[in-house]
């Protein structure tokens, strides 16, 4: 990974090497305490690692100070048009504000905005969206482009640095992932502040998450990135899910259990798409660190997942179990789930 500057949110260290962090966002209406928290735990558990809240106005700023006490993760303040909204943010207590100090109000605005985060060591991420850009910017490059974006980035963070601060991440967004990928790319080039990663408005669970990992996936093989967000429309939960596959899958992080699983053929005699489903609905909650692979075929499987932790390979009415790559018993289908549970919690 590129080594960037170190910035602490809360108690997570982003940049200079360290893990690419999760985050996600509420989308609760953040003023409402009981339901954000709720929220808030229910993302922390499926492995979300830093929360951002919008802050519409001074009751969703106040809301905060009550928020924090209430849960584990780091909490972002997400600010726009209103420089009171970050100073309330700050005063409640955020781990880190986002803003774009072009439309936070004129200079002296973010000048107050710098002073409070820096009496409190708060970062600030500056990020910049497609739908974001300074008019001037969007008609000097004919519209959206990779340069306008990267552009506007560096400008608002020389905004920032001219008040003497520099606890900053940055973030460009676009919803189209060539243009993602060539902005961050530029970014990456120009600027040693930790990067946050994402392709925004990228779409429904299913159609959202390809494009992210194609455009995130991207990003983070080339080295790019200290904290990445999945947004989808929907239950943010789905972000993090597909956050956690996308760094598996790469092989930057482990969390819990890997199943692999082959597409299926003619040879298949087991019904491996109800067994795939159940071994990951049940592997869910497991939090050892190894890969399980559930195979259609018993004269393949076992080759095909010779890297594997544990497995099946399933044949007519029966299906053989193998660990560490070595076969040690066969059973029948009925008992596959069962017996493959008990390998896999006893490994």
């Amino acid at each position: 990974m590129k080594k960037t500057k170190i910035i602490k949110i809360g108690g997570i260290e982003i940049g200079g090497g360290n893990p690419v962090a999760i985050q996600s966002m509420t989308n609760t209406d953040t003023r409402n305490v009981g339901s954000t928290c709720a929220q808030i735990a229910a993302l922390k558990e499926a492995g979300c690692e830093i929360v951002r809240v919008a802050v519409p106005d001074l009751a969703a700023a106040k809301a905060i100070f009550e928020i924090k006490k209430k849960i584990e993760v780091p909490l972002v303040a997400d600010i726009h048009f209103d420089y009171k909204l970050a100073l309330a943010a700050i005063e409640s207590g955020c781990d880190k504000l986002r803003i774009n100090p072009g439309n936070i109000g004129g200079v002296e605005n973010v000048k107050l905005i710098a002073e409070a985060a820096g009496k409190k060591n708060i970062p600030i991420r500056v990020g910049v969206n497609a739908g974001s850009l300074e008019r001037e910017i969007y008609k000097k490059h004919g519209g959206v482009t990779a340069e306008g974006l990267v552009e506007s980035a560096l400008g608002q963070v020389e905004i920032l640095e001219k008040q003497g601060f520099d606890n900053i991440v940055v973030a460009v967004k676009t919803h189209s992932v060539p243009m993602n990928i060539s902005a961050y790319m530029m970014l990456a080039e120009q600027t040693n502040y930790p990067i946050h990663i994402g392709v925004t408005e990228a779409g429904g669970v299913f159609a959202g998450s390809i494009r992210s990992a194609v455009g995130i996936g991207a990003l983070l093989a080339d080295g790019i990135g200290d904290t990445m967000r999945v947004s989808l429309t929907g239950d943010p939960l789905e972000e993090v899910r597909c956050a956690k596959e996308i760094l598996k899958s790469l092989e930057l992080r482990k969390f819990g259990v890997e199943i692999i699983s082959c597409p299926t053929c003619g040879r298949t005699e087991i019904d491996l798409a109800r067994l795939a489903d159940e071994v990951e609905k049940r592997c869910a909650d497991v939090k050892k660190n190894i890969k399980v692979a559930v195979m259609g075929c018993v004269v393949n499987g076992p080759g095909e997942a010779r890297d594997a932790d544990v497995g099946v390979a399933g044949g007519k009415g029966k299906a053989v179990l193998f660990k560490n790559g070595e076969t040690v018993g066969t059973v029948d289908e009925t008992n596959v789930i069962q017996e493959l549970m008990a390998l896999i919690e006893g490994y």
